[in-house]
């Protein structure tokens, strides 16, 4: 894929953990655009799957109606950090933090997202392994 998303869906796929568990893939929307990367998920009470904001290192709560978890990426789509934000939080810049995904509360752990784990991105029938 070239070297930017553009806002859209897609699927986050989670390799499975050593042990042979398949993959988790779930459905994935891109904020790719400043508009689309500064309205994220606030205002929404559920988010069915995840949100990429890309490019991003850091984000707030303000406005949010949910605690949500964030996974800081690198960019090779590498996990460097997930953190639990509640709402009215200002979470600070991660070094080395290329994309931020962002979910649910308590859903990152259950999909075995964890710092170190590489995820893959599909979009329109392309992977980006990393940008």
């Amino acid at each position: 894929m070239g070297g930017r998303w553009r806002d859209g869906t897609g699927r986050l796929i989670v390799p499975g953990a050593q042990g042979g568990r398949d993959p988790v893939v779930l459905p994935l929307e891109i904020a790719a655009s400043y508009r689309a990367r500064t309205k994220g998920l606030l205002g929404r009470d559920t988010v069915d799957g995840a949100m990429l904001l890309s490019p991003a290192s850091g984000v707030h709560t303000f406005g949010m109606r949910i605690p949500i978890d964030v996974a800081y990426l690198d960019r090779h789509l590498t996990v460097r950090a997930v953190r639990t934000m509640n709402p009215g939080r200002l979470g600070l810049p991660r070094l080395r933090a290329r994309h931020v995904l962002e979910a649910e509360a308590g859903t990152m752990a259950g999909w075995g997202l964890r710092a170190g784990v590489r995820v893959s991105v599909e979009t329109e029938g392309a992977v980006s392994g990393g940008l």
